[in-house]
């Protein structure tokens, strides 16, 4: 059964159903929180957002995270304007030495990998005590290398996705939930 919700009808033309609605999501974040939050109790955190896809993603999973934390960020792109993946590049590097941290990333969506792949042999190479990543929303049948999350949320078919923080031209972010979009 297809899902609607009442923005669908206030200007979001391009929205063809919600996958993924806001409580969904809520639920899935709370239970990453208290899974971070047992697994790394009395060790020092860096929590590591990608930006701009999961700011939202990102705030929500350290609010749910109750023991203490340190909070980073990293812009890396590999679409420029269109939607086909090709050279990775870092943007936004962390400012500190992580040598001392279990960092955990947090990542909007993986699709073929190549983003998230690079990003963690480039921060492996900074010998954190130990790295893992958290997903959103995970698109195995878009893989193009040999790569997964450590945890992911949701796994999403090969659609076009937009918002909590994904976007189509920098469109529907602000979403409260994971919907498919016509391109």
């Amino acid at each position: 059964m297809e899902r609607k919700t009442a923005i669908d009808t206030c200007g979001y033309n391009g929205i063809k159903r919600v996958l993924i609605t806001a409580d969904e999501i809520k639920a899935a974040v709370e239970k990453a929180g208290k899974k971070i939050s047992e697994d790394h109790a009395g060790e020092p955190l860096l929590m590591v957002g990608i930006l701009k896809g999961s700011f939202m993603f990102m705030a929500d999973l350290c609010r749910q995270v109750t023991i203490p934390c340190e909070i980073g960020f990293m812009s890396v792109s590999s679409y420029g304007s269109g939607t086909v993946s090709d050279e990775v590049k870092l943007k936004l590097d962390l400012d500190r030495d992580i040598s001392g941290y279990h960092v955990i990333i947090a990542e909007d969506i993986i699709d073929t990998g190549k983003t998230l792949k690079k990003l963690s042999e480039l921060l492996r190479a900074r010998n954190p005590l130990s790295l893992e990543i958290y997903t959103l929303l995970d698109k195995p049948e878009r893989r193009s290398v040999d790569f997964c999350a450590d945890y992911s949320l949701f796994t999403v078919p090969d659609l076009f996705v937009v918002g909590y923080g994904l976007d189509c031209g920098e469109r529907y972010r602000n979403l409260p939930y994971i919907a498919e979009a016509e391109l």
